[in-house]
């Protein structure tokens, strides 16, 4: 029987795992790990081979120095799941158009789109402090909304953040998430910045587009940040469960997946 997208990727990223983590990885391992088939794991490094990822060896393959990025701000749960997070952000940022207002939260999937807004006057609005560190293009103004700091996201948020954003009306907002689910909509596990995320979306006009890697869909949250019916695009990564997918769409969300080895060629800088 095929696998499921979903399988494929979620061996792949085990495979990335295990290479971030020892640098050299033998077929033989891999395979007893995983429990598939040694032509199964070729298959896999043949295609990381073909990103860049690896230098391919007989039995074995190891990780090209700085291939999965090396930047000590990102935790290893960011550094394992960049593929996705790029090529989520990617997608998310061709969906924005020249001329827009944007507000974006203090996600860190949701700060990557930054990267690739090119050529496009746009406006975008964040209580996201790490967006001072992001290289971005000249044309995309940054508008940071205050508050006070939390300090484990740098983000700002209270009275000071809402207050702000409650005298803006943005076209568009790119809000990522901790879960999204059918039974509680979007959540967070920061309580200081459910307010935030709220006011987001009230003073949002247009399109909302979450962006949420698959290990995000069907989970919850202790802190509502807004309903399901807020959202126009959800963007994940092809290792989303089918039937959590079937059951967002049918809440009249287009779902978008993207392919996380799409973005394995991608060069991660310090900058990320």
């Amino acid at each position: 029987m095929k696998n499921s997208k979903g399988v494929v990727c979620k061996r792949q990223q085990l495979i990335l795992q295990y290479l971030n983590e020892h640098k050299t990885a033998k077929v033989e391992t891999l395979s007893e790990l995983l429990n598939v088939s040694p032509i199964t794991i070729r298959r896999d490094l043949q295609i990381f081979e073909e990103k860049g990822i690896v230098e391919r060896f007989y039995g074995g393959a190891t990780l090209i120095e700085g291939a999965l990025g090396d930047d000590p701000s990102l935790s290893a749960s960011s550094r394992n799941y960049i593929f996705q997070k790029l090529a989520i952000a990617k997608k998310a940022a061709s969906i924005i158009e020249d001329g827009d207002t944007i507000f974006m939260n203090s996600s860190s999937t949701a700060l990557l789109v930054l990267k690739y807004l090119q050529n496009k006057h746009v406006i975008v609005i964040t209580n996201n402090g790490k967006a001072l560190q992001v290289q971005r293009d000249p044309k995309v103004e940054l508008v940071l909304t205050g508050g006070e700091v939390y300090e484990r996201k740098q983000s700002m948020v209270g009275e000071f953040a809402t207050h702000i954003l409650s005298k803006v009306v943005a076209n568009k907002c790119i809000m990522g998430v901790s879960g999204i689910s059918t039974k509680t909509g979007i959540t967070t596990s920061v309580l200081q910045e459910t307010a935030v995320n709220q006011m987001m979306l009230k003073r949002c006009s247009g399109p909302v587009i979450v962006v949420a890697d698959s290990s995000k869909i069907g989970v919850e949250h202790n802190f509502i940040s807004g309903d399901l019916n807020k959202i126009s695009y959800l963007i994940t990564d092809s290792g989303a469960d089918d039937k959590q997918v079937e059951i967002l769409t049918e809440k009249g969300i287009e779902v978008i997946t993207v392919d996380p080895l799409d973005a394995a060629e991608i060069n991660i800088s310090n900058n990320i």
